[in-house]
């Protein structure tokens, strides 16, 4: 697994390359089933309700599509690159939780759903999988910190190629 030691982000280990993918399908698949699945499993998790601030409370884009397609889409991801199935469904649970913080985070701040709050939207969502398996594969934090630098920096990137492709209605 990881070394702990330091980490060239070039040189990232296989574990560390199958995480990254892992955690990338798991973001990735609530985007892409909105586009292919229109409305189906597309209620909203907070069944529209307003907290007393205002705001909801997470808003229109967290589905119950999403939260069950991710993990089973990063489950199946999982199996494909030699891991656990088990280890997928624990990374695309994750990733959603984080997705949830942040969204939940956002609307207490006062932002649109779907509105762009760089770190805010891709750190919580990246950092809670690595660390619901940091144990198992024995990720050191700077493991971490570099597969979080490269989840945002390629996040970012898909995100205007899925806008381009008519898949993401934001470019970010």
């Amino acid at each position: 697994m990881c070394d702990g030691g330091s980490v060239d982000p070039i040189a990232m280990s296989s574990i560390e390359l199958q995480l990254l993918l892992l955690i990338l399908v798991a973001n990735g698949t609530p985007i892409i089933a909105a586009a292919a699945c229109g409305a189906w499993g597309g209620r909203p998790l907070d069944g529209g309700r307003v907290l007393a601030d205002g705001h909801r409370l997470l808003g229109d884009s967290k589905t119950w599509r999403g939260v069950l397609l991710a993990p089973l889409a990063s489950s199946l991801a999982a199996v494909l690159l030699g891991l656990p199935a088990v280890v997928g469904v624990v990374v695309g649970l994750a990733a959603m939780l984080g997705d949830l913080l942040s969204s939940f985070g956002k609307r207490r701040l006062g932002m649109a759903s779907s509105s762009m709050a760089f770190g805010l939207d891709q750190i919580p969502e990246a950092l809670l999988p690595l660390l619901a398996v940091s144990v198992q594969f024995d990720l050191a934090w700077p493991a971490m910190a570099w597969i979080v630098a490269a989840f945002i920096l390629l996040e970012l990137a898909l995100s205007r190629l899925l806008y381009r492709l008519g898949i993401r209605k934001r470019p970010y």
